[in-house]
């Protein structure tokens, strides 16, 4: 049984008609005998502890996978990215931004990429939610020993510093310049994954993150701020922050009550689907960062309870409070100013790690 945090939180049948020879005769062939048949889709019979959403019982009780994903302009459009149920969005060096895709029916997805390398702050987002964590490459001094940990279940590729790669997971496209063009192999990935041996459902110490509400929050934060244009980074495309030098903001439309992503001066789109991307939720949550050394890599605090900000953006409305998290593997939570758990609208979440010592560059309309 999954826990929360303090009590919150057949085969394809098709008809082949053949020609018979013509001294016999062709039975008559009805209907239903026509008709293609098609496997049984399983139906939803739980509720995805990512999306709120109805799912299956087998995808709500497997583990997710959390994919390193590349945002620098060149290596954009990403694909996939429309599938993710939770994006991670957080400052790297040259100050842009990379983002984390949480997949949750990762197989079924069509292409996931390209793929780039981890930094250690990207790890301890993954243990939130109990995930398998891919990448390519990585910062070796700062993430090594814990990618090469039995704290992390993760899929590398072969790349220097790495103890035991995944040498089946990715592949590179012809398409793209390197490196620009590594993507997710899904039936190499799953090779690894029963390789390694690596759990694939969820146990009973996993600990649910978001908090959803049943009806809708429209009526229960309706008294709260309007919050229609979302700038992580502020309006200006210059700033150190990170968001700036990417243009990344967000619009609400409140016809669908979806929030429109847009960076580097256009929409944000799936390069597989051509669609903007858009998710229900939008999460500002403020950590303590710092540089690290002259090559600018940086580090973000992921743990704490010293009521450090969190702004949640759901329906239109800003709903400020406070982020906690104790340990590695259970997940920071999103408290209002009465302590209880924000309430989300079930859909996909975008979080934005805003780096608290640039705070004051967020721009909120």
């Amino acid at each position: 049984m999954r826990k929360k945090f303090m009590g919150i939180l057949p085969v394809m049948c098709a008809m082949v008609l053949t020609a018979c020879a013509p001294q016999e005769s062709v039975p008559e062939t009805t209907i239903e005998e026509e008709t293609t048949q098609e496997e049984p889709v399983e139906e939803a019979s739980a509720v995805s502890t990512l999306t709120g959403l109805p799912v299956s019982e087998a995808v709500s009780n497997q583990r997710p996978l959390a994919v390193m994903l590349n945002n620098i302009e060149e290596g954009c459009p990403q694909s996939g990215t429309e599938d993710a149920a939770v994006i991670y969005e957080v400052p790297v060096e040259g100050r842009i931004t990379r983002l984390m895709g949480i997949f949750e029916d990762y197989e079924n997805v069509e292409k996931i990429g390209s793929i780039r390398s981890s930094r250690d702050y990207f790890v301890y987002f993954a243990l939130e939610f109990d995930a398998l964590y891919a990448h390519f490459g990585q910062a070796t001094p700062y993430v090594g020993d814990l990618l090469n940990s039995d704290r992390v279940d993760n899929i590398s590729g072969a790349v220097s510093g790495i103890d035991k790669p995944a040498n089946h997971s990715f592949y590179r496209s012809p398409d793209r310049k390197a490196p620009h063009n590594v993507y997710i192999d899904k039936e190499g990935l799953m090779k690894d994954i029963e390789k390694f041996g690596y759990r694939t459902e969820h146990d009973d110490s996993y600990i649910e993150k978001f908090t959803f509400a049943k009806n809708g929050t429209d009526s229960m934060y309706a008294s709260k701020k309007d919050a229609s244009i979302l700038y992580p980074g502020g309006e200006s495309t210059d700033a150190a922050n990170g968001f700036s030098r990417v243009q990344a903001r967000f619009e609400y439309n409140p016809e669908d009550k979806l929030y429109y992503r847009y960076q580097y001066g256009d929409k944000h789109i799936d390069e597989v689907t051509g669609n903007q991307l858009a998710v229900t939720n939008v999460i500002f949550q403020y950590c303590h960062g710092e540089v690290r050394d002259d090559k600018d890599y940086l580090a973000f605090g992921c743990h704490g309870d010293n009521g450090y900000k969190a702004q949640v953006f759901t329906g239109g409305k800003m709903i400020e409070g406070t982020w906690n998290r104790i340990y590695d593997n259970s997940p920071a939570l999103y408290l209002d100013q009465d302590g209880n758990p924000i309430q989300l609208n079930p859909g996909k979440t975008w979080i934005c790690i805003i780096w608290d010592e640039y705070g004051s560059d967020v721009v909120i309309e």
